[in-house]
């Protein structure tokens, strides 16, 4: 396939409001609020403000592992975040993350209110405030697992805006943009192929936030669950992140956090909202609408 016409870039790029697929009615070049409207906040000193894509997945996982860990203090509230609505705009969100994007999280546990934004500053974040939680103390396993999970920070874009979106998402396909970061995307596999040759897991033989950042996109990529990309990308010679994928996609919290803020799929694996351990018993489509 081409799909593309002929181009010539302006000599200063303007933005025109209409030419964004799917997504042109929340992509602007400017950020701040849009909007007037407060977050709620629950019981729990931990407030989450997400939706779950692989970057939301991530902090619901590490929610879910840490309470599975024995911290109570990691109980927490989800609230869904509808990106698709512009929910991410509203003032409230904005003075939680300035830039936007789902997860944010608030800690209320102590006198003064902390933000943290980022999915990687906030799994950081709640691995130390748990006593360093999946997060090695000793070098030079904690090096290896901060780079690997930075690493995952820094690639994301290429696999979720770059591939995701040109191969899924744009209006117009263009086999260039496509080739480009479908190549880009195979090579990361690639990357970690060969570390989990020689590694049980990201950072080596334990679990680590490493892993539960990566595991999201990559994860769910190698089971063909990430833009329906299975049949387009081969997958099965990464042998090893198919094993890891199949192992992380075993424990029950993983299985847990993946549900939490999902308003997709088979209801019974929808929870618009966390609040309490036993939302999961109710998690199905229509008890969560008649809440």
């Amino acid at each position: 396939m081409n799909g593309t016409t002929a181009y010539t870039p302006p000599t200063v790029w303007s933005w025109n409001k209409e030419n964004g697929g799917r997504f042109a009615n929340i992509n602007r070049p400017i950020a701040g609020a849009t909007h007037e409207k407060d977050l709620p906040v629950g019981k729990h000193p931990l407030q989450l403000y997400s939706l779950a894509t692989p970057n939301g997945v991530k902090v619901t996982v590490m929610l879910e592992e840490l309470l599975a860990l024995g911290h109570a203090g990691a109980e927490y509230d989800a609230w869904l975040i509808r990106i698709n609505e512009g929910d991410q705009f509203g003032s409230g969100f904005v003075a939680v993350n300035p830039n936007s994007k789902i997860p944010a999280l608030m800690d209320r546990s102590g006198d003064t209110p902390i933000r943290v934004f980022e999915s990687a500053a906030i799994l950081q974040y709640l691995a130390e405030k748990f006593g360093n939680a999946f997060l090695p103390t000793h070098q030079p396993a904690r090096a290896e697992c901060l780079s690997w999970l930075f690493w995952q920070m820094g690639s994301a874009p290429y696999l979720g805006g770059g591939f995701g979106h040109f191969y899924a998402y744009a209006p117009t396909k263009i086999e260039y943009a496509i080739d480009r970061f479908a190549m880009e995307t195979k090579r990361q596999l690639d990357v970690l192929d060969r570390r989990l040759a020689e590694s049980r897991y990201l950072a080596g033989d334990e679990y680590t936030v490493a892993d539960m950042a990566v595991w999201p996109w990559y994860g769910t990529l190698a089971k063909g669950q990430l833009y329906e990309s299975g049949e387009f990308l081969s997958v099965s010679e990464y042998s090893n992140v198919l094993r890891w994928t199949d192992e992380i996609a075993r424990r029950p919290a993983v299985q847990r956090g993946r549900m939490v803020n999902r308003t997709w799929g088979q209801p019974s694996s929808q929870l618009h909202e966390r609040h309490d351990a036993g939302d999961f018993d109710t998690r199905t489509l229509d008890k969560l609408e008649a809440k």
